[in-house]
């Protein structure tokens, strides 16, 4: 038996709850400036040439800025997706598919954003 202070500073029956809630609202914060950036960059890349518009996205500080959108996004996609499921979803293995699915989808998601802005950053062809 627990008493409900005890059941409120645990973690839950999965003891990862909390971590994801902070993981969430850490990328929700970090999410904040980096969209603001990169709306900057995009409204200011319209009508230039594009060669000049392959050398602005490979430069190394916004192609840092990229690489750190892209990771917090999806970080930030995966965990919201999968509350979404976890809350709606009630056949366990249904809900098991559904995560693994969206883990994937994430992860792959993320790498083809990463891979595209790594290769322009190192003067890959676009």
């Amino acid at each position: 038996m627990r008493t409900p202070l005890g059941r409120v500073l645990g973690f839950g029956s999965a003891h990862e709850g909390t971590g994801h809630f902070w993981l969430q609202r850490l990328t929700a914060v970090a999410n904040v400036p980096l969209v603001i950036a990169f709306v900057v960059l995009m409204a200011a890349l319209p009508g230039r040439p594009a060669s000049e518009v392959v050398a602005i996205l490979s430069s190394p500080l916004v192609a840092l800025l990229l690489l750190f959108l892209m990771v917090s996004i999806t970080v930030h996609m995966r965990i919201g997706v999968q509350v979404v499921i976890e809350d709606y979803i009630q056949a366990s293995r249904l809900k098991t598919v559904l995560i693994m699915a969206n883990t994937l989808f994430t992860v792959a998601v993320g790498g083809i954003a990463v891979f595209a802005i790594l290769k322009l950053a190192f003067g890959g062809a676009p």
